[in-house]
């Protein structure tokens, strides 16, 4: 279940031509289950109509504080009082000057200072305006007052120009909305994910490798990101958008991933091993494309370094959690490498399954805890399971803090 369903939202609309884009944010949260009630002001019904957004709401669009009938009810009270949450799309200059000032004179301003759930602004203006200073000193100004920014990003503008000032694409507005009802949990974590297969290179055209797509570590690093960790993630060759705020490390073979790991171990206070590293590598690798009569009828190989292993003998005080995609006795050998590996959590799946292998947008998983104590999760999409397994590392660190405590 998304995190926005059964959620109410208002979403305030300002006057800027971003202003259509607002458009399709409605259409994604009515599809997602939330209740959005939308706010315009005067200048961005110069840009979109409000017969538009009350046909996508199946609402009546919040336009005047002072609507005949309104006011006597306090209807404006009422709304920031029902709202989970309030995001601006498109923020202009304008209304983040009144909101760095504190100004309500209008539904919208009133509304926010009202409101006693997250605000998210979406900035969106010429690029001359978003560098100016007074400009630069309201965004210092309202992110100082709790306000939440997301964007702008850097491109070309509607007028023409090329620059920062472009409304923040919808995912990364969304991913914003998402964090903002997420827990603030992991605000103290620094959080390694690896994610995706390795590569092993025969010669320059040919490789070992798995099936691994990289969609759990992406999940595991976009969940702990939107819960306040701060996420390095180190990520094998995939297909896969970053995630917005998380630090990317790109490898390709198991060495460079094990490099990468222990470069930044020493600032980790958690390691998340969602990475399907190969096994083995030949045990020379051509330098020049091998040809097609040329090439052996078997190729000698030799085991990669074991990095979760590694890891276990020097953790410390930090949480180790790896993965076991297994195709039998799955149990067992995930139990087998918790000891193994010293680790704190293991996530083991039947990758034979059709909805939990690679590449699926669905996961089937069992967790076993230091004790070899199993939770069986049903089927869940990777986030769930990712905030699942995060709960875990959650509960992990609050047991540690506790016995700490004890006289």
């Amino acid at each position: 279940m998304g995190l926005l369903k059964d959620k109410e939202i208002i979403l305030a609309v300002t006057g800027g031509i971003a202003g259509y884009k607002a458009v399709e944010l409605l259409r994604m949260l009515t599809e997602a289950g939330a209740g959005v009630q939308v706010v315009m002001t005067e200048n961005a019904c110069q840009f979109v109509g409000p017969i538009t957004f009350e046909a996508l709401s199946g609402r009546q669009v919040g336009l005047d504080l002072f609507a005949p009938g309104q006011e006597a009810v306090m209807a404006h009270i009422e709304l920031a009082r029902q709202a989970d949450l309030l995001v601006i799309v498109p923020a202009t200059a304008n209304v983040l000057a009144k909101l760095a000032a504190g100004l309500a004179d209008d539904l919208l301003t009133t509304l926010v200072l009202a409101c006693r759930s997250p605000v998210i602004l979406a900035p969106a203006m010429n690029v001359a305006m978003w560098e100016k200073p007074a400009v630069q000193s309201n965004v210092k100004r309202v992110q100082g007052l709790g306000y939440r920014l997301v964007g702008p990003e850097q491109g070309e503008l509607a007028c023409g120009d090329e620059g920062y000032g472009r409304l923040a694409s919808l995912a990364a507005i969304w991913e914003e909305m998402e964090a903002a009802l997420s827990p603030n949990d992991l605000s103290k974590e620094t959080i390694i994910v690896t994610a995706g297969p390795t590569q092993e290179a025969i010669d320059p055209v040919r490789f070992l490798s798995n099936r691994s797509s990289g969609r759990m570590g992406y999940a595991l690093a976009r969940v702990a990101r939107r819960r306040g960790a701060r996420v390095i993630l180190i990520s094998g060759p995939v297909s896969l958008p970053s995630p917005g705020r998380v630090e990317v490390v790109e490898v390709n073979s198991a060495a460079k991933m094990r490099e990468a790991v222990l470069k930044h171990w020493q600032e980790a206070s958690a390691l998340v091993m969602a990475a399907a590293v190969t096994d083995f590598k030949p045990a020379k690798s051509s330098k020049v494309k091998v040809k097609k009569g040329e090439f052996p009828a078997s190729i000698p190989v030799k085991a990669n370094p074991d990095i979760l292993k590694e890891l276990g003998e020097k953790k410390g005080d930090r949480i180790l959690i790896g993965f076991a995609a297994e195709t039998d006795n799955v149990v067992d050998n995930a139990r087998l490498k918790v000891k193994e590996k010293n680790l704190d959590l293991i996530v083991a799946n039947d990758v034979t399954r059709p909805d939990s292998g690679f590449g699926t947008d669905t996961n089937r998983v069992q967790l076993i805890n230091q004790d070899l104590e199993m939770t069986d999760l049903p089927l869940l999409t990777k986030e769930e399971v990712a905030d699942s397994v995060l709960d875990r590392l959650v509960q992990i660190r609050e047991k540690r803090a506790a016995k700490l405590s004890r006289p």
